[in-house]
């Protein structure tokens, strides 16, 4: 069966094709009854545009371009995931753009991506949503934007964002394992570029300190956000004289990294060692045993800043859109089988 074509809509609804070009560009001018009679005809149908060819044939592109820099490929498939199906229910194509974020051309790279792939805006990952001086570049630009970044609250920074709150997700992961009876909590960074890895050590630092334990140096080490890193780390931190008995990984790579050190040293966990991670990502569900850990929906996360994109981009068009604000979303925590009491000391 053939794909339906717009002259088959402009057929079924008895109208001109510039008629239904204009009620599926959302232009106005289309009265009401006859925008309702397109649209009858694009759901009977089941009429898809094609986004791509939308762009060649107007002066208004329609595709959306996703620029992440990040090790986890959990959690660059679930930013994809989100943004493809808002783009799916809003009619925008997209365009997946894996970058450097160190690049010293940076700035220049995204602005040729976005005049040659004539793109409608950008939906920005950590770390590029947190370089200001970048967001600045681009936005000097004329380029439509949205940010997905850690804090606490909403920045007020002037640049569309959705952001999650880390930090309050690390204290409850940290308060979890002190309420349990640890003292001695080792913390496994992600990388220092990723502002999501500061928010997380600094609430595993206040819970530390509101509970009045000591932070030690020696149980906080730097690295990465993969598995690779939370492996060594963990090796260092069981080699220690007085090892902690319990680690925080700063995502669940990191803390599936430790479990694996942790069974190379045999150690019992979470008897001999408890584990933490941060994500939810399926990592902590398919372990064993399973990883408590801070449930992210990192995919929800993704779709809302694509339709608080969508939503700019309407809006400089003059098209009646329903509201979206930058909005915030704090990671919850999920206690699973890897954390336990530690054992009484001999």
């Amino acid at each position: 069966m053939r794909r339906p074509t717009i002259k088959d809509v402009a057929e079924r609804a008895e109208v001109s094709l510039k008629t239904v070009s204009r009620v599926i560009n959302d232009e106005p001018g289309v009265r009401a009854r006859t925008r309702e009679r397109v649209n009858e005809a694009i759901s009977e149908l089941g009429y898809r545009p094609d986004p791509s060819a939308r762009s060649l044939r107007s002066a208004q592109p329609y595709a959306l371009g996703v620029v992440y820099d990040n090790p986890n490929p959990y959690y660059i498939i679930a930013v994809q995931n989100g943004v493809l199906s808002a783009c799916r229910e809003t009619g925008y194509g997209l365009q997946i753009h894996p970058c450097d974020a160190s690049s010293p051309v940076l700035a220049a790279d995204l602005i040729d991506l976005v005049q040659g792939a004539r793109l409608a805006g950008l939906v920005l990952a950590p770390p590029m949503s947190e370089q200001m001086e970048l967001v600045k570049e681009l936005v000097a630009q004329d380029i439509k934007l949205v940010r997905i970044v850690s804090a606490a609250a909403d920045p007020h920074d002037g640049a569309p964002c959705v952001w999650v709150d880390d930090h309050d997700a690390a204290y409850d992961i940290t308060e979890h394992l002190i309420q349990l009876g640890h003292q001695r909590i080792g913390f496994l960074w992600g990388g220092t570029s990723h502002k999501s890895s500061w928010e997380r050590y600094k609430g595993y630092a206040k819970a530390l300190a509101d509970y009045g334990i000591e932070e030690d140096d020696t149980l906080v080490l730097p690295g990465d956000y993969s598995f690779d890193d939370g492996f060594r780390g963990a090796r260092r931190l069981l080699a220690l004289p007085d090892r902690p008995s319990a680690i925080f990984g700063s995502n669940d790579e990191i803390a599936a990294g430790v479990l694996a050190a942790a069974r190379s040293s045999g150690l019992n966990v979470p008897y001999d060692l408890s584990i933490a991670g941060f994500e939810d990502s399926p990592f902590s569900k398919q372990s064993w045993p399973p990883l408590t850990t801070a449930s992210q929906a990192t995919e929800a996360i993704a779709r809302h800043a694509t339709y608080r994109l969508i939503a700019e981009l309407r809006r400089d068009n003059e098209t009646p859109i329903e509201t979206h604000p930058n909005e915030g979303f704090s990671p919850v925590l999920v206690v699973r089988g890897s954390t336990a009491p530690p054992r009484p000391k001999a």
